[in-house]
Formats: structure tokens, C-alpha cells, sequence
């Protein structure tokens, strides 16, 4: 008898999914970096984060409609093989389960490690936030192979704990920044004269009166956004193990990306709040900008407490992201592709968890997070085109794998109406489009450097899934 991954997930643990995925080490780790990209322009930032969470509201939308129309075992793989085809959906779920899931996964095991031991002093790339990023990652690993509905139940405390400090900051923060003119202050002023040390940590910047939005940084605004904003995709991995999930999934897809954008929004509006934002920027002394907003506001202990409450909102998000990423490799051995179909779609009849899968996904998870620390955290970042962004451009790639599923949901759906059939993917289409654009703009060279590397892991691919074909006809 074949072996299934029953229904055990319901409407709630989805949403919270969307919503504990997207929203984690992003707002608080992206935010430093979305102030020096736009060198302190607020309504710069502002608009940059409404332009990604623009796009991510309608792609989820347009995700959500093929939602209420296919299901099988992985939702973007499915969408693929029902609209575009067989061959296509394999290659889109051997991206996803060897660099998108992976290069995304091992990131927030590193920041989970990071923000916990900040509290004890150790430095970004000491040898003891290393391996306690590989114990989260294999941890996060083992319950959610062995304990699904554990790591379910986890997701959903995870997601409520990460949005007391946001909603936190966004109401007190904006209340007092209006009482108090800061706010005011922020939205005409921007940050100039950047002095850096030699480590490249900001020392001093200037605040002078701002000229309006600076045009020629949103680009590179938005691509800094993705990251913060990606992940409500994943969710979209377990529509097999949702209770009816054709109604729940789209539900869960909107309304959880929808919450997201509220919670963003008004959390930047709160942090602009507290501080002025040539403050806000962190440097030297004062690494975590985040925790400046919240000192101003609630005191110094605040600081370790918010640092607290974003290694429990980034473990809350590698939880989330682990819960998809272990049925990346089964995903392809249910449509008997890939290597060892056989093997890698089995599934423990204890645990109802595919956990040769689970073991290939995290082989794939420990790679890239060695990628990632020679790529950023070494003497050699910056300096090879090979050493490429991992939380950007891996993220932004997989956008070209949904423009023909866009382009084939308006061919083939003719059951729908004109505006999920036409208007919302040729939006979702430009929102996909624009994401690439930014990244050729921001990344340069090292757009070539992750294509190279790309296009040998997906050459492999091409090898195994011939491989897959080969048992399945033995």
C-alpha cells in the first residue's frame, strides 16, 4: 500500500505558518540593512517595504487561486506540473529542495545562534555561534521528522511570543514618536557623511533635511526587502497535510501575507518613533540598531529582552521553514523522480514523516550553512563572485520559476473569471519581474556567480531525475 502523509494540520497552524515564517529574523536583521541602502531616508524605507509587501500580496493571491484548484503533495510543484508540465515541476522542486529551502534554512540557524549568544558577547563569526547554528539546525530537524504535530504546536506559540515586541513598538512607538515631534522629524530629514572603520562598522553619520524620496535607492530597497518578506511560499508544502486544505490554503496564503504587511508597516513606523533614525543606524558601538528604538522607549533592560525575543522569532521561523523544507526531496520521490525515488518516499509509519528525505534535506541545510559563513563571514566575503548573497538571490530566483505558472494560469484557466485569470498574474508577473531587476541592479557580478553555481546544482538535477526515471521503468 502506498504511503501517504495524512491531514493533521488545520487553518490556524497555516496561518500562523505564513505569518511565523515571513515574519522572524527579518524585520529586526533586514532593517539595519534597509536603512544604510537607503541612507537613512524613512520614506525611502517606507515605500520600499510597501512595494515588497505589495508584490508578495498579490503573488499569494494569485497562488492562493491555483490553491483552490490543485493539490497533491507540494503546492508550488503541483501548480507547476498541472500548468506547465512534468519536466518543468521537477526542476522547480529540485530548486526548492537544493538551494531555495536550504540556502534559506541554514541562514536562520546561524541568525537563531547569533541573537541567542549576542546576550553572552560572542562575535558574529566565533566558533561557538557556529556550532550552536548547526545544534539548531539539526534540532529543528529531529522534531520535525519525529514530532510533526510538536513542531506544529511550536510554530503556533512561536508566532504569538514574535508579535509582542512588533505590535508592542508599532503602538507605543508611534504614539510617542507623534507626542514627542520625532516622527515628524524622521519623515524630512535623511543621513549623510557616513564614516566607517576599517571593519567597515559605521562610526559617525550626519542628519540633514531630506530632498523627499530618493528614487534611485528603491530598487535597491526592495531587493533588501525580500528576504524579510519570502517564505509565505513554504506554506504551500504541506496543502497534502491540511484539512481541506483547498479552501484553507488560500485562506491561510491571504490572510497570513495580509498580517504581515499591517505588522511591518506599523512596527517601521514605530521604531521611527522612538529614535531619529541618523541614531537608529546601527554601528560600532552599538551593533543591533533594533534594541537602540526599544532602550529609548522602555528602558536599557529592553535591550536584552528584545534580543531574546528575536532568537525566539528567528527559532520560531527556522521551525517553520524546517517544516517545509524536509519534504522538498519527497515531493519529488511521490511523483517517483529524483534520486532513489523509493527511498526518499517513504514514509515512517510511527511519525507519518518522510524521514529519508528529512535526512537528504538536512545533508543539503549543513552545505550551505558553511556557504554562507565563508560567503559572509570570512575574509574572503565581498571579494569573489562566487561568494554571492544567499539571502537574497536564491530567494529571488525562484520568482523566474513563477512567471510561466503565471503565464499558463491565464492560458489554461478558462473556468476562471477576468480578474483571477488575467489581472492578478499579469500584476503578479511585474511584481516578479521587478524583484529581478532589483537584483540585477543591487548584486552585479554576483548575479553571474550564483548562476554559475545554480546551474550546476540544477545539472545535477537534470542527472538524478534521469536516474529516478530509470527505477521507475525497472
Amino acid at each position: 500500500m502506498e504511503s501517504k502523509l495524512e491531514r493533521k494540520y488545520g487553518l490556524i497552524t497555516a496561518i500562523c505558518m505564513v505569518v511565523g515564517i515571513v515574519i522572524g529574523s527579518g524585520v529586526f536583521f533586514k532593517a539595519e540593512a534597509m536603512l544604510n541602502i537607503t541612507k537613512g531616508n524613512l520614506p525611502t524605507a517606507l515605500l520600499s517595504w510597501l512595494i515588497g509587501g505589495i508584490v508578495m500580496i498579490i503573488s499569494a493571491y494569485t497562488f492562493a487561486v491555483m490553491g483552490t484548484q490543485f493539490e497533491k503533495v507540494n503546492g508550488i510543484v503541483d501548480y507547476s506540473e498541472a500548468l506547465v508540465g512534468s519536466k518543468f515541476a521537477y526542476y522547480v522542486g529540485w530548486f526548492m529542495a537544493t538551494i531555495y529551502y536550504p540556502a534559506m534554512t541554514s541562514a536562520l540557524a546561524w541568525l537563531s545562534a547569533r541573537y541567542t549568544l549576542s546576550v553572552f558577547g560572542f562575535g558574529l563569526n566565533s566558533a561557538e555561534v557556529m556550532t550552536l547554528a548547526g545544534f539548531y539546525l539539526i534540532a529543528s530537524f529531529a522534531i520535525n521528522t519525529l514530532s510533526p504535530k510538536l513542531a506544529g504546536k511550536i510554530q503556533v506559540s512561536a508566532t504569538f511570543i514574535k508579535l509582542i515586541p512588533l505590535i508592542l513598538m508599532a503602538v507605543v512607538g508611534t504614539i510617542y514618536g507623534i507626542k514627542s515631534g520625532i516622527l515628524g522629524v524622521n519623515f524630512t530629514s535623511a543621513v549623510t557623511d557616513f564614516v566607517k572603520d576599517a571593519n567597515g562598522n559605521l562610526v559617525s553619520c550626519t542628519a540633514v533635511p531630506s530632498k523627499g524620496i530618493s528614487w534611485g535607492l528603491i530598487l535597491p530597497g526592495v531587493c533588501t526587502s525580500v528576504f524579510a518578506y519570502e517564505g509565505w511560499i513554504i506554506a504551500t508544502a504541506i496543502n497534502s497535510e491540511l484539512k481541506d486544505s483547498k479552501k484553507n490554503l488560500p485562506r491561510a496564503l491571504v490572510l497570513g501575507t495580509i498580517i504581515v504587511m499591517a505588522v511591518y508597516m506599523l512596527y517601521y513606523l514605530g521604531i521611527s518613533g522612538s529614535i531619529q533614525t541618523s541614531e537608529l543606524l546601527p554601528n560600532a558601538a552599538t551593533p543591533n540598531g533594533a534594541s537602540k528604538a526599544f532602550i529609548s522607549i522602555f528602558g536599557n533592560i529592553a535591550g536584552n529582552i528584545l534580543t531574546v525575543f528575536i532568537a525566539v522569532s528567528c527559532l520560531g521561523t527556522l521551525n517553520g521553514l524546517t517544516l517545509a523544507c524536509n519534504r522538498g526531496f519527497y515531493s519529488l520521490a511521490a511523483r517517483n523522480q529524483g534520486p532513489a525515488p523509493k527511498v526518499l518516499g517513504e514514509v515512517d509509519k510511527s511519525t507519518n514523516m518522510p524521514s529519508n528525505a528529512s535526512i537528504v534535506a538536512l545533508f543539503f541545510n549543513v552545505a550551505w550553512l558553511f556557504y554562507f559563513f565563508m560567503a559572509n563571514l570570512t575574509p574572503f566575503a565581498n571579494k569573489n563572485m562566487f561568494l554571492f548573497d544567499s539571502t537574497e538571490l536564491p530567494l529571488i530566483c525562484v520568482y523566474t520559476f513563477y512567471i510561466p505558472v503565471y503565464i499558463m494560469l491565464m492560458v489554461k484557466g478558462k473556468h476562471l473569471g477576468v480578474f483571477k485569470r488575467f489581472i492578478m498574474p499579469i500584476f503578479s508577473t511585474l511584481g516578479a519581474c521587478l524583484f529581478i531587476y532589483a537584483a540585477i541592479t543591487k548584486h552585479g557580478i554576483m548575479n553571474l556567480g550564483f548562476l554559475v553555481v545554480a546551474a550546476v546544482i540544477m545539472l545535477i538535477g537534470a542527472l538524478t531525475r534521469k536516474s529516478g526515471s530509470k527505477q521507475k521503468a525497472e
